[in-house]
């Protein structure tokens, strides 16, 4: 049976994550096997490791989401001579780079960086997925277009420029297939031996995860995604002593959250033993799969309840606040098409930096951020921003909002003046339309202006992307959001530009 384009897509993308997932496997339990083990089957396992025992074998790239500092992933950690800075008193705001799709090229970040610090922004959060400069055994996980080590060092130099801190986030177990942890018969087997459930069994890996980064970065902490703790008792996460070395990052995104909920979870995790929490927000890509154009009010309305939580710290003194993460997802699962592109995103992040920099929306805090980027006014409802826009990648927020917006509607409406071709030899427009050269010609003029418009229209904007993205980030967003609609307008044309070198005749069959 022949499969669809979608279905052969999801086949390949399944492909590639199972290699993925399989290499990154091999690569971190490298040393936890041998000849003598394999030989053994009553011997037991050691896939999870012993409790707190680090992995010798295991290289300084694996790192997991740590706080740290800017010189910790130079490809060359025995360079690094500047000493860890001591961000204890700090409250951080990181912007999010998901680079799993549409990573933008360094030169762009050159330019958005400056932006970041200006709008209050103290860190960016990285997550590098294939564009980390794997080499050995990773190499197979790097992008044909990842960064170099000397991109690498070149963004760490340029963060530091902009005193932005550097937390790389690199995958290890918070995203890979978690959700079916316990179901497979390693992980059944494991907790049948050791008398525990998903939880301890989820914990004993992070342990030596945390303990792994923590023996070899210098007494860096480790941040983590907070999905799997929510479930876990508080006993469980106790016992596991990861809150010496590690800090939850509780995540929420919608615009209308329980906080009363979050302050259960804060008050959790500080019984637990952790000494510091951060909170994840969102600024773009988290309103719709293949979201083109971002919200502004929704994410606007989510720090706004975030900013409660933060302020209401008071009431759990044992566990301080340490910092917040504007996350920018770029898509939603290593399946799923791009979301918003960052230029898009930009005002969105503009508001909320701004918003928790000067704890609320006020008309003051609109007035900077209408300054900061180069616009007259902004409509949050709208989502719209009046004026020509003077931040890196402006011209892109332009653009992508007239596809938005138009392009569509632009094509239905040529589309729908003379209903089909097919309906074109009808008598009636042999009569009105092919019978009258005047008509012809005038209807031909007006198609093929608009079909000219918007190729040249495309054209630029595809020039603009092309300085900030690698080409199969242009492509693919092409693929999704103009060539459905121009691919129908051109082969509009294509049969109009026929009829009328037959002269407006049907084919003799």
């Amino acid at each position: 049976m022949a499969l669809h384009r979608s279905q052969k897509l999801n086949l390949l993308r399944l492909l590639v994550l199972l290699t993925v997932t399989l290499a990154g496997i091999k690569f971190f339990f490298r040393g936890s096997f041998s000849l003598d083990q394999q030989k053994d089957p009553n011997r037991e396992s050691s896939f999870w490791g012993k409790p707190g025992e680090p992995k010798e074998s295991a290289k300084p790239q694996d790192r997991s989401l740590g706080h740290q500092d800017t010189k910790a992933l130079a490809p060359k950690p025995e360079m690094r001579k500047d000493p860890l800075r001591d961000f204890s008193a700090t409250q951080m705001r990181l912007v999010h780079l998901d680079l799993k799709g549409a990573p933008p090229k360094v030169s762009y970040l050159e330019q958005v960086f400056p932006l970041f610090s200006k709008l209050g922004a103290n860190g960016v959060l990285i997550e590098y997925e294939d564009m980390f400069p794997f080499t050995g055994e990773l190499e197979i996980l790097k992008s044909p277009n990842a960064y170099s080590e000397e991109d690498i060092d070149k963004i760490q130099e340029l963060a530091e420029l902009n005193n932005l801190e550097v937390v790389p986030l690199v995958q290890t177990f918070g995203h890979v297939e978690v959700f079916h942890l316990g179901e497979g018969l390693d992980s059944k087997n494991w907790m049948s031996r050791n008398g525990g459930d998903v939880g301890k069994m989820y914990l004993s890996h992070i342990r030596e995860v945390v303990n792994f980064v923590a023996s070899r970065a210098g007494g860096q902490q480790v941040l983590l995604w907070d999905d799997m703790l929510r479930k876990i008792s508080l006993t469980t996460i106790q016992d596991s002593g990861i809150a010496k070395h590690a800090s939850p990052m509780l995540w929420v995104y919608s615009s209308d959250f329980d906080t009363q909920q979050i302050g259960k979870y804060i008050a959790k995790y500080a019984e637990c033993g952790f000494k510091t929490i951060w909170f994840a927000s969102a600024f773009k890509g988290t309103s719709g799969p293949a979201q083109a154009w971002t919200p502004l009010q929704g994410h606007l309305q989510n720090h706004l309840r975030w900013l409660k939580v933060i302020q209401s710290m008071a009431a759990t003194p044992s566990i301080r606040y340490q910092g917040i993460v504007l996350t920018g997802w770029q898509r939603y699962d290593h399946y799923s098409v791009l979301c918003e592109l960052l230029p898009v995103g930009i005002p969105s992040l503009a508001v909320c930096l701004q918003t928790l920099v000067n704890g609320g929306f006020t008309d003051a805090t609109r007035k900077k951020v209408l300054d900061m980027l180069g616009f007259q006014s902004m409509q949050l409802e709208k989502s719209t921003c009046e004026g020509n826009g003077a931040f890196p990648g402006s011209d892109i927020y332009r653009m992508v909002e007239q596809v938005n917006d138009q392009l569509k509607d632009s094509v239905v409406k040529v589309l729908e003046q003379e209903s089909s071709i097919k309906g074109w030899f009808s008598p009636y427009h042999r009569k009105h339309l092919f019978g009258n050269p005047r008509n012809m010609e005038s209807f031909g003029s007006k198609v093929l202006k608009v079909h000219e418009n918007w190729e040249t229209f495309i054209q630029t904007l595809r020039s603009h992307m092309d300085s900030i993205y690698f080409s199969d980030t242009v492509e693919e967003w092409m693929e999704e959001n103009v060539n459905p609609h121009m691919d129908r307008l051109r082969e509009f044309v294509r049969d109009f530009k026929e009829i009328l070198r037959l002269n407006a005749r049907p084919k003799t069959l």
